[in-house]
């Protein structure tokens, strides 16, 4: 998955609150880090979507 691709996700999920959430919310099945860290870190962007997609309870189709 493309960086543009998840953003894009996360902006129709989150709507203007995307940002917000991708800086402050710690998730412990990141490592305890934010979606910016955990890309920082060289996470896969598929792999952080997922992450946020169970924690969030992403609609499978919209997954």
């Amino acid at each position: 998955m493309r960086l543009t691709v998840f953003w894009q996700r996360m902006a129709e999920h989150f709507g203007a609150g995307a940002e917000t959430f991708a800086r402050d919310h710690v998730m412990s099945e990141l490592g305890g880090r934010t979606v910016h860290e955990a890309l920082a870190a060289g996470w896969a962007a598929k792999d952080v979507w997922r992450v946020v997609c169970t924690v969030v309870g992403v609609p499978q189709e919209k997954r």
